[in-house]
């Protein structure tokens, strides 16, 4: 049998933290350590080795985004973090991608929803569609040119991974990319798994950031 998945908890409202607590341990879930700030956080995911991380995005000392770039450091047991917050805001969701994170959630998620978003991104899955996704990069790439580029080895792609990885960018699923290569699904998912493999990325929401910032993807001009 699996062991059981293992989260840390991260929000300096108490009430938030017992509440998510308690639905997650309801459903076989491990809280192994609560945080109140961003500093707390980084020290618990590094004591506890957690498979997950719900982190508020608004935190007193350190906030969420810096701990997660912290905690995001490119080692193998490194959890996947899912952000928190209460404000429906696309440049929080952007932010928290690009510092890391795999997913992103308000507070106010609905208790099934916030168990099954844990176990996706615990089995190496994104919490937000790819198409969601792109649009948050394209509209917010354009304001990042001072920021310096994210730096992969594209080189290491074969022509059809980088064809793969720009039709990520344009937001398409599995089935849609197998349409549009003429291809399986189980082929396209190989490709994917590949392409995350050689960049050493996460995930396709990773990948979609990624083809951006190196270019293999443009935003579109504005409106």
């Amino acid at each position: 049998m699996a062991p059981p998945l293992r989260v840390v908890i991260a929000d300096d409202q108490a009430l938030v933290r017992a509440g998510f607590r308690m639905i997650l341990s309801g459903h076989g879930i491990d809280v192994v350590a609560e945080a109140t700030d961003g500093t707390e956080a980084v020290d618990a995911v590094r004591r506890t080795r957690p498979d997950v991380v719900l982190m508020d995005i608004r935190m007193p000392e350190l906030d969420g985004l810096e701990a997660t770039r912290r905690i995001m450091t490119g080692a193998a047991d490194e959890p996947r973090v899912i952000m928190l917050t209460t404000f429906d805001l696309d440049q929080y969701v952007y932010a928290a991608l690009t510092a890391g994170a795999s997913g992103f959630l308000l507070k106010d998620v609905s208790p099934e929803y916030l168990v099954a978003a844990v176990r996706l991104v615990r089995s190496g899955d994104a919490l937000l569609a790819p198409a969601i996704t792109r649009r948050l990069v394209e509209r917010f790439a354009r304001r990042d040119t001072d920021t310096p580029a994210i730096h992969r080895d594209l080189s290491a792609l074969t022509a059809r991974e980088l064809e793969v990885l720009r039709l990520l960018a344009e937001g398409l699923s599995n089935a849609e990319l197998a349409e549009r290569l003429h291809l399986s699904e189980a082929t396209v998912k190989s490709h994917v798994a590949r392409i995350l493999a050689k960049l050493g990325l996460r995930d396709r929401v990773q990948a979609v950031v990624v083809a951006y910032r190196t270019g293999v993807a443009n935003p579109a001009p504005p409106d």
